[in-house]
């Protein structure tokens, strides 16, 4: 069954506002290719906008839970135990080049726990969703992850740190262990669709460092609600703290994180 509990929904459908905004403004990025200077202030703006519209009907929805966002920070409310995280847009590069590779991301924290996540791709109209113990699915259809149990068959995500990052040689290190012993490594530029894909069985499996967690909330439960496995690059389950990735299936998963590890 893929009918959504009414949290979801209420996820769903700020997603969806949000979404509206974000189209039109891509819509007129793709026309103007907009002057240099030019378009990544209006890409901000078009952030700025899109976090205001979730923010505003996540908290009239579910009124006092605080909100975590990558624009405005942490807004602190009166219950404790739920938090909102929130990327309004992840994939700013895409989006700036008219590429329709982006996302809405949006996670549930209870105590701690990430509880319900939605992953919304405007462009494609994929809405991925999970709630914690129910499933997870892209639409109304089920997800899995995939199948695959050997590195040389299978297809990773990364992403590669930008210019003057200082993990910049670790990377190349990592990238050398795995590359020549996988079918493919791909860097689509979206965190979130990264784990969304990973969960959708497209991805194999995925990994990176230097994340916020807005990018990777939502996305560590859509993989694991698939069947898959979620940790921080040493193993553990810091990935929101540590801001560092290993996402795959429970076979591939340990492979992977002993190459990764290998490249230290």
């Amino acid at each position: 069954m893929s009918t959504q509990s009414a949290l979801l929904k209420v996820m769903s459908d700020a997603a969806r506002k949000a979404a509206r905004g974000l189209n039109r403004d891509f819509g007129e990025l793709a026309e103007l290719q907009v002057s240099k200077k030019g378009a990544a202030d209006f890409v901000s703006a078009a952030d700025l906008k899109a976090e205001q519209v979730l923010f505003e009907a996540l908290t009239k929805a579910r009124p006092g839970y605080s909100f975590h966002g990558e624009e405005r920070g942490l807004i602190e409310g009166t219950d404790k135990t739920h938090t909102w995280i929130v990327d309004p847009l992840d994939g700013t590069t895409n989006f700036l080049h008219a590429l329709p590779h982006f996302a809405i991301n949006i996670a549930l924290q209870r105590e701690g726990q990430v509880v319900a996540a939605v992953t919304y791709n405007p462009a494609t109209n994929e809405l991925f969703w999970a709630e914690k113990g129910k499933g997870c699915f892209v639409n109304d259809k089920r997800l899995r992850v995939a199948a695959r149990t050997r590195l040389d068959e299978s297809l990773l995500a990364t992403g590669i740190p930008f210019l003057g990052h200082g993990q910049h040689a670790r990377f190349l290190k990592e990238l050398h262990q795995l590359s020549q012993r996988v079918a493919g490594v791909r860097r689509f530029g979206s965190a979130a669709l990264d784990l969304a894909y990973v969960a959708a069985g497209r991805f194999d499996g995925y990994w990176e460092r230097d994340l916020s967690p807005w990018d990777l909330a939502a996305g560590t439960l859509l993989v694991t609600e698939a069947g898959g496995k979620v940790t921080d690059l040493e193993g553990g389950s810091d990935v929101l703290t540590k801001g560092s990735v290993c996402a795959a299936n429970l076979d591939l998963h340990p492979l992977l994180l002993e190459r990764l590890q290998a490249a230290a």
